[in-house]
Parts: C-alpha cells; sequence; structure tokens
C-alpha cells in the first residue's frame, strides 16, 4: 500500500471510491476535488494499492484554530476494509499535524453509523460528550445546524 497526496489526476478515481461512502459521504463536485488536491493536499492522503485508490481522506486545518485539523470525509473500498487502510490514512494525517504543531484531530459523525463509531473509537478517537446518547453514543444536538445532531470524535496530536 501507498500513501500519497490526493492529486488533480486522481480526482475521478477518488470520486468512484467516495460514491461508495453513501449515505454517510455526500459527494461533492469535482471543482471542490480540485481545491482539495491543489491546496489541501498535504491533509488529503489517498491510499494506492495495484495502482487503485482504495481509501481517502479528506481533512483541514483550522484556519480559526490552526491547532486543529477536521476530518471530513474517510473512505476505505469495501474490499479493503480491515485491512489497516483507514489507520494508515489517519496516521498520516496525524504524522503531518505533529509537524505543523497542531494539537488535535477532530470529526463528526451521523450517530447511527455504527461502524464508524466503533473505527473511530479503535482509532483512538474519544466520542466527546454531548447532549444526549443515542444506542450508546453521545450525541451533540444541532452541532451541523438545526436538526443535524451529530456524534464527534477526537484525538490529541502530541507534537
Amino acid at each position: 500500500m501507498i500513501i500519497t497526496p490526493l492529486t488533480v489526476d486522481r480526482i475521478p478515481d477518488l470520486e468512484k471510491l467516495l460514491a461508495l461512502g453513501e449515505p454517510y459521504i455526500r459527494l461533492r463536485g469535482s471543482s471542490d476535488y480540485w481545491l482539495y488536491a491543489t491546496m489541501f493536499a498535504n491533509t488529503c492522503p489517498l491510499a494506492i494499492v495495484d495502482g487503485q485508490v482504495v481509501g481517502s481522506v479528506i481533512a483541514f486545518r483550522s484556519q480559526i484554530d490552526p491547532s486543529e485539523i477536521y476530518l471530513q470525509d474517510v473512505m476505505t473500498h469495501p474490499s479493503h476494509r480491515r485491512q489497516g487502510v483507514t489507520r494508515a490514512l489517519v496516521e498520516e494525517v496525524h504524522r503531518q499535524g505533529a509537524l505543523w504543531g497542531c494539537r488535535r484531530l477532530f470529526l463528526t459523525s451521523e450517530p447511527d453509523n455504527h461502524a464508524a463509531h466503533a473505527a473511530w473509537l479503535a482509532l483512538g478517537f474519544s466520542n466527546v460528550r454531548g447532549d444526549t446518547k443515542e444506542q450508546g453514543v453521545s450525541v451533540i444536538n444541532d452541532y451541523k445546524g438545526p436538526g443535524k445532531h451529530r456524534a464527534v470524535y477526537e484525538r490529541s496530536i502530541c507534537a
């Protein structure tokens, strides 16, 4: 497995991969992915196996608080799950964050995405205490706007 930054020529492969993440990942426009590849590639790694994109992380360093990196979309191809792809990608973003002196990785997930909940805990993230619990997952109400309740996860980066 090769971990490499997102490049413009890999956008079509990335879009095909992310389309498999519905309903939890919403596919964005090609121009958004062009922006990610040209301005945020250091926190948007791809996992390549036999020339194919089998995993990706789309993440951004906060401009409001540069000590934080937000993981927006994380996807591993179904045929490559449970093989360390997500772990390798998250570790790459963590490594970059440490180089920059960042202190925290964080992300949100829909409360009913139980596979993601288990994955985040296994990767050393903690579920941030929220307003309520849904099926054992702590949830912050209206986190992403009215009616958009989310489970929030965070992991420290030791620079």
